[in-house]
């Protein structure tokens, strides 16, 4: 009898947006990110009453699966069945991980996978990017579990199939951060494409084959400057503000949306610019800048990303000398601010008028680069 596996935890980072959202949706457009201190954990165990088990401490029970035909379904009552629904992200890395096995000739072993998130509070969630930091947790626990130690470039590119074959339209920025952490420059591949490279030639060929537009590479941090993160106490849906007002992402390809992406893309690169200079200054005006063309996209075509409470929060920032914007979509959840790491009173003055405004104080700092293990 072969003795059973050992269990594995691993974790991943939340994300932040410093710059460049929305406008990363387009292939090879660039965005900074920068990976937080809350993360994932997901814990991979030998199961013994079903193919696969999954629970999460945000649902109320586990949720039992079997194989069919390489896609996982559901074999509980009605009552798992709603609480899959919850559980669609961790479900498609198992499923990706488990169709990279079958090219091998393998087949997944049974696994529990748990699931704990430092990334919400009470169920409610920040915006700190909760659905990338457990797919990137679940393809590194799931791998380590069937025992293939992969470098962190195939971890993401395994997260981003299984990501693109929910949502093709999600950037996967939220993924690299949590792969890599720290703070990155990030460009995404066509997913379509991608997804379609899986398709026809199979998981691993896509996991090897070049991936145009995509890339990914390390930044230093902020010279002198501090990094502050504010909650608006309003939880926002991206996909939601993604698709736009009229739900058919139908302000992508206009005029205003060209407009926005070449200056977003122009912000970026002088941002990564002044990053690697050391440029504090130069910094904080190009995050100014992105402000104003969120802002300016969001006035033309409606999508909601300013709400009051991220309006006062940038406001409060500018007021005492830093520089601030939501963060990731808008529309609520959070925004950040960068300001004097030496000015102490300016910090606590920007924490006041935060609180006045209705604006939570979030006690998250940048998380370290990760390495290879």
């Amino acid at each position: 009898m072969r003795p059973r596996r050992p269990p594995v935890v691993r974790r991943a980072p939340g994300k932040l947006f410093v710059a460049g959202e929305y406008a990363v949706l387009e292939p090879a457009t660039p965005a900074i990110l920068v990976a937080v201190d809350r993360h994932v954990t997901v814990t991979v165990t030998a199961c013994r009453d079903s193919d696969v088990v999954i629970s999460s401490d945000l649902g109320a029970r586990r949720v039992r699966w079997r194989w069919h035909d390489g896609r996982l379904d559901v074999c509980g009552d009605p009552d798992e069945r709603r609480a899959a629904s919850g559980l669609s992200h961790v479900v498609s890395v198992i499923e990706m991980v488990g169709r990279m096995q079958a090219e091998r000739g393998l087949r997944l072993p049974p696994l529990e996978v748990a699931v704990s998130s430092r990334l919400h509070d009470n169920g409610t969630k920040f915006g700190l990017g909760s659905s990338g930091a457990v797919t990137v947790a679940t393809v590194a626990a799931v791998t380590s579990f069937c025992r293939l130690e992969l470098p962190l470039g195939t971890r993401f590119r395994l997260a981003m199939l299984a990501t693109a074959g929910l949502d093709v339209q999600a950037s996967g920025g939220d993924l690299a951060a949590s792969t890599w952490g720290g703070w990155i420059a990030y460009q995404a591949p066509d997913r379509a494409a991608v997804l379609e490279l899986a398709r026809r030639r199979g998981v691993e060929h896509a996991l090897r084959a070049p991936w145009p537009g995509f890339e990914v590479r390390r930044l230093p941090p902020p010279a002198g400057l501090r990094l502050e993160v504010g909650w608006t106490g309003a939880p926002a849906s991206t996909a939601t503000l993604v698709a736009g007002p009229d739900g058919r992402r139908s302000w992508r390809g206009g005029a205003a949306h060209r407009r926005f992406v070449e200056t977003s893309a122009a912000c970026v690169r002088a941002s990564i610019a002044a990053l690697e200079s050391g440029d504090q200054q130069g910094l904080l005006g190009q995050i100014r800048r992105a402000r104003q063309a969120l802002a300016r996209l969001d006035n033309e075509v409606g999508l909601g990303v300013f709400t009051a409470g991220l309006t006062a929060l940038c406001d409060a920032a500018e007021a005492v000398g830093g520089a601030a914007k939501p963060s990731g979509a808008g529309g609520g959840d959070c925004g950040i601010a960068l300001l004097d790491a030496r000015a102490a009173p300016d910090i606590a003055a920007l924490r006041r008028r935060w609180a006045a405004a209705g604006v939570r104080p979030l006690p998250i700092r940048p998380a370290m680069e990760r390495n290879e293990q």
